[in-house]
């Protein structure tokens, strides 16, 4: 009779000693921005309500798979949004594209005045390009600076 008592006994305080621990907690936050939790409550502190059911060790591993899974798509999503050129990208942008502006008008000044055109080869040769490759060259330069002149 004595052990059903002690069983009884021991059984209400294991469960009210959960409850127990499941008190109060507070969180404040102090003024260089540090945020505290305590079982008193202190000026400016909110009441904070703790779940203290307890953990099954079964679901635990899935549970925590579940968070690294969503810390990591949250990391991808971050990593793969567009990023906000700096001041110093978008300087260094417009000095090279003023530098090939300039470098393409020249070439298209120059391929205007020139009646013939050519390339150098492997041994240093000049090959004159025919019409049609000098309308497509005159043409792909124009294209460039459209592209870096507007």
């Amino acid at each position: 009779m004595h052990t059903r008592i002690a069983m009884f006994v021991m059984t209400l305080a294991i469960t009210a000693g959960g409850t127990l621990f499941a008190g109060q907690v507070y969180k404040w936050t102090d003024d260089e921005g540090n945020v505290y939790y305590s079982d008193t409550p202190v000026a400016n502190a909110q009441s904070v309500a703790i779940d203290s059911r307890p953990t099954d060790p079964k679901q635990a591993p899935a549970e925590t798979q579940a968070r690294a899974d969503a810390q990591a798509q949250k990391a991808e999503d971050a990593a793969s949004a567009p990023q906000e050129p700096t001041q110093e990208e978008l300087q260094a942008e417009a000095r090279e594209r003023a530098e090939n502006c300039t470098k393409y008008k020249e070439r298209q000044l120059q391929f205007a005045q020139s009646r013939r055109i050519y390339r150098m080869d492997e041994d240093g040769e000049r090959v004159y390009y025919d019409e049609e490759e000098m309308a497509a060259t005159r043409a792909r330069v124009a294209e460039q600076v459209n592209e870096y002149c507007n």
